[in-house]
């Protein structure tokens, strides 16, 4: 299949550099084999295997190549210095593509500057929008339930099939990839916090109470919860707030990248699925647009609380309100629908036969409203 980011990375390699980066088996390496269709003379180079190491260090690939794919090239020493110097003095018809795991948007951020040299994109799994295509939104958003939405699994239509990848996938991400980041006594801490969260999904995070339940402290607990959002095992949405400093200490609800690996009921697959989706069509506008649009929640103190908001230049867009079969409208969309008239409240709801409206709510099918999302 065609991946979404694939005629913007070729329109972007036109002028920069490309980094695409995202969880392990997300479609990187598909992805930049497809493009390398579209050249004469491309060469792919896995800084993983020891005679592309070579090439890749030595610069010695064929000076008629047009398109120098480097994966997992962030593993190299000194690797951003390397970049740029390769950047900066290569041959005018020659273009460079990055790929590697989420640890190269982490390593990315630290050292030497790669500033105006390249374009970022964060490649998420399969989404409704990306899907609508190949079948109908309500199908594709009861496949993503059920399979999550890593291409292997999902393509695999088994249930079978998917676990035994599943199986395999988090052993190696807690063996290999958690050892970068940590040391290897606290892997035992870090896979009991990844069990932990598979039953938290939807819900604010208490740290103190996860500290409690692994006898380390709150601190380790967003040290280790902050590894996984590095891995792009998880990732955190947190309270709408104007004030930055003030959201950043408010507790954020956990939601996980491979919906299929959630510990939960049909519903709490559901509200994983549509968090995912908006992530991805958030990141979308941010990479290809540059617009400053979050995904964030809603959550007052009397325990008011709405599933999600989009928020653009820090002004509310959208409350998004997830059932997986209730039409009848919430008392909580309701509450906020009133008191902020310019944000658009939307339930969205799976088991839906009729779109309604109601108190300037749209209760819509959730499979028809993510199919509009960008991403």
């Amino acid at each position: 299949m065609r991946r979404y980011l694939n005629d913007l990375v070729l329109s972007d390699l036109k002028k920069k550099m490309v980094f695409i980066t995202g969880p392990r088996q997300v479609g990187k390496t598909y992805l930049s084999k497809e493009i390398q269709k579209e050249f004469n003379n491309p060469i792919y180079l896995n800084n993983d295997d020891i005679d592309d190491m070579k090439i890749i260090k030595r610069r010695s690939w064929p000076l008629n190549t047009d398109l120098i794919v480097l994966d997992e090239i962030h593993k190299m020493k000194g690797w951003k210095k390397y970049l740029k110097g390769t950047f900066d003095t290569h041959g005018p018809h020659q273009t460079f593509l990055v790929t590697g795991s989420a640890r190269l948007d982490t390593f990315r951020q630290t050292g030497d500057s790669l500033a105006g040299r390249y374009f970022l994109y964060r490649l998420n799994p399969l989404s409704v929008k990306e899907l609508s295509g190949a079948m109908s939104p309500y199908e594709a958003v009861a496949a993503l339930n059920k399979l999550g939405g890593f291409p292997e699994p999902f393509l695999s239509s088994s249930d079978e099939e998917a676990s035994r990848w599943r199986r395999l996938y988090y052993t190696d991400l807690v063996r290999e990839d958690i050892l970068d980041f940590s040391r290897i006594h606290e892997i035992r801490s870090i896979r009991l916090l990844l069990e932990m969260l598979r039953s938290r999904i939807g819900k604010p995070l208490s740290y103190t109470s996860l500290a409690e339940d692994l006898q380390i402290s709150p601190n380790t607990v967003r040290k280790y919860i902050t590894i996984l959002e590095s891995l792009y095992i998880i990732f955190t949405i947190r309270p709408f707030h104007k004030n930055i400093a003030r959201t950043l200490l408010k507790e954020p609800k956990v939601y996980f990248y491979d919906s299929g690996y959630v510990n939960g009921d049909e519903g709490v697959r559901l509200e994983n699925t549509v968090a995912l989706c908006l992530l991805k069509h958030v990141q979308f506008l941010q990479d290809t647009k540059g617009l400053d649009i979050s995904l964030t929640y809603i959550r007052t103190k009397d325990g008011r609380e709405i599933d999600f908001a989009l928020s653009q230049n820090d002004r509310l867009t959208h409350f998004i309100e997830v059932k997986l079969s209730d039409s009848s409208l919430t008392h909580h969309l309701k509450y906020f629908v009133d008191r902020y008239t310019d944000v658009e409240g939307i339930q969205i709801v799976h088991n839906l036969r009729h779109e309604q409206k109601s108190n300037k709510v749209s209760i819509v099918p959730a499979g028809l409203w993510l199919a509009k999302l960008d991403a």
